[in-house]
């Protein structure tokens, strides 16, 4: 069950495994004032509590790189 403050849900650990766009349209439906962050997995962040934030870290290559 994730985490809530006054009712509010904190955390979505039912968007694991889905792809950005799918994620965030869950994310927004709990908390439409959301400011969603995609972020590369072990990017530094500061430690500050916003509470409209919320950081997706993904890892995972799409498409094969290429030069061009």
């Amino acid at each position: 069950m994730s985490s809530s403050t006054a009712g509010e849900k904190t955390s979505w650990p039912e968007v694991v495994g889905l792809k950005v766009e799918e994620a965030k349209k869950i994310i927004l439906k709990d908390k439409p004032d959301a400011d969603i962050i995609v972020l590369p997995v072990g990017t530094p962040v500061p430690k500050d509590l916003l509470p409209d934030r919320v950081r997706i870290f993904v890892d995972t290559v799409a498409e094969t790189p290429h030069v061009g």
